[in-house]
């Protein structure tokens, strides 16, 4: 059984925002939940794709997927405002990557809305999901609201489309904010 060390609880008690993802194992997603302080949101990019069980999807705050991941964990094939829907019965917020189409940012008893997308030449998608998660997560940790946060995201995912690589491709944070001007 894997744990978390007592510096990453204690990085973690401190977060105003966790973010975690499906490449690491679903108990260490839940040591994470467990781990972080009252009013702390949890941000779950569920990729790769995964069966949730109950008590991650009742941990999480927000849920970030791409199209597919959204069809697959809300078992139908459909538009991404339906499936952010199915979705928004499990998690109260959730964040369609739509790619070069941009995102949609769906939360409980809020209109859905459309953020579009940044036209550039993509060179390597590698690390733009990543990139999109991580900048999405700073940018709430700042106080961003979640289209606001998406926006910052979604410029700072259409950065690093226009290099090669996935940690080298990720953008400063000047060079995102400058871009999403």
């Amino acid at each position: 059984r894997l744990e978390l060390t007592a510096a990453q609880v204690e990085r973690i008690a401190h977060a105003d925002v966790v973010l975690a993802q499906l490449e690491i194992p679903l108990d260490m997603v839940r040591a994470a939940a467990a781990a972080r302080r009252p009013g702390a949101r949890m941000v779950l990019n569920a990729a790769p794709s995964q069966d949730l069980p109950g008590d991650v999807w009742a941990a999480l705050d927000l849920l970030i997927v791409n199209e597919y991941e959204a069809a697959d964990l809300a078992h139908t094939q459909a538009a991404p405002e339906e499936l952010a829907a199915a979705l928004l019965e499990r998690v109260p917020a959730v964040v369609i990557t739509l790619g070069a189409e941009g995102s949609l940012v769906a939360q409980r008893d809020r209109e859905p809305v459309r953020v579009p997308g940044v036209k550039v030449d993509a060179v390597d998608t590698t690390g733009a999901g990543d990139t999109f998660c991580g900048v999405l997560a700073a940018g709430l940790a700042r106080g961003l609201d979640l289209a606001g946060a998406a926006r910052l995201a979604g410029a700072a995912a259409a950065l690093a489309v226009t290099r090669p690589g996935a940690q080298d491709a990720v953008p400063t944070v000047a060079e995102v904010e400058e871009s999403a001007k």
